[in-house]
């Protein structure tokens, strides 16, 4: 097993520059998930690991190794494609067993890491048959499979769950997350959906246009927030935004006059000169019947069985808050929201950085 190391790496594709200077730290037994939007540098940075695309310039080390220019066969680092990858017209039993036979392992030795996978991934019952007899799911349990029977340093996943259903991305999702306990070996998944990163890493990487905006654990990205984006793309459904000013010694929404009911702390910070835009989550606005809250009409309820959506304007900004479902609100009713004391965020409303 090993740690990666990144330094100062760049990439680019003729005058276009997909990473313009990044520098990574992954520790060994580390489980990383990048995370951003398409287009955002995530994939490329992971086969920039796999040695699946060369570096412009900067420095890749696997372990203690600096592996700029070494082939991808000679990184031993397994890959876990989205396409599943499989060879068609072999065996499940097969296509695991494949890189070790063509490493001249002992076949012994190849069963016994073969059987040992397939107990892992619940897959001996389908050993015997072919890709095409299997369902998504069980293709990226034998994919998965293919790679823990080299025993790697490390493994990497290119958003192997985005062809599977929800129900069973929420399995294999689960069964990841457990393998990776099992192996205690480093894993780096890449993924759009930020409940994948939420539920899987013990570190998110958070990448826009190249750049790492946070890296952290699920729970401080999620609390704290480095920057609006970060705070916008965590969270499902997002955070609320609202430009919001300091004024007669109150916060008012920037838009109209309606004041917003702020604790202490989040109201001295808004205190400093400039603007701001304030950040609530869904799930942090909570139903009040005191004048002390925000008034809000109700434009669309969505029933989720362990909660509520409740959709509304404010301010000439389109809101959602998360409450309890046994408040049954409907279309058209008035209720008031007040932010729950100390889960509210500011940010800068001319670079979105957090005000700390």
């Amino acid at each position: 097993m090993a740690s990666i190391s990144i330094r100062n790496l760049v990439k680019r594709y003729g005058n276009f520059t997909v990473i313009p200077d990044l520098n990574l730290e992954i520790a060994d037994h580390e489980f990383v998930v990048f995370v951003g939007p398409s287009g955002c540098g995530k994939s490329t940075l992971l086969r920039i690991i796999a040695g699946l695309e060369p570096i412009s310039s900067g420095d890749l080390y696997i372990g203690d190794k600096r592996v700029n220019g070494v082939r991808a066969a000679q990184r031993d680092i397994a890959m876990v494609f989205q396409d599943y990858a499989l060879y068609p017209h072999m065996r499940v039993y097969d296509n695991m067993s494949f890189a070790l036979e063509l490493r001249g392992t002992p076949k012994a030795e190849i069963d016994a890491r073969v059987k040992r996978a397939a107990a892992l991934l619940h897959i001996e019952p389908y050993l015997d048959r072919k890709p095409k007899e299997l369902s998504g799911g069980q293709r990226q349990r034998v994919a998965m499979g293919r790679a823990i029977v080299r025993n790697p340093k490390a493994f990497l996943f290119d958003e192997p769950l985005s062809n599977l259903d929800a129900k069973l991305r929420g399995q294999v999702r689960a069964e990841i997350k457990a393998l990776s306990q099992e192996l205690k070996t480093t894993m780096v998944f890449v993924t759009h959906d930020q409940i994948e990163a939420m539920t899987m890493a013990d570190r998110i990487v958070v990448l826009q246009s190249g750049t790492i905006l946070q890296y952290d654990t699920p729970e401080t990205v999620y609390e704290r927030p480095a920057n609006q984006f970060v705070a916008g793309f965590i969270g499902s459904p997002a955070m609320n935004f609202f430009p919001v000013e300091w004024r007669d010694e109150r916060a008012i929404l920037s838009q109209g006059a309606t004041a917003v009911p702020l604790d202490g702390e989040t109201a001295g910070r808004l205190r400093q000169p400039g603007n701001a835009v304030l950040g609530i989550r869904p799930e942090h606005f909570a139903v009040v019947t005191d004048a002390d809250g925000i008034a809000i009409n109700v434009k669309l309820v969505e029933p989720l069985g362990s909660d509520t959506l409740l959709h509304f304007d404010l301010a000439n900004v389109s809101a959602i808050a998360r409450v309890d479902p046994s408040l049954r609100p409907k279309i058209g009713d008035r209720l008031s929201l007040r932010p729950q004391p100390g889960k509210t965020h500011l940010f800068d409303a001319a670079n979105g950085q957090v005000l700390r």
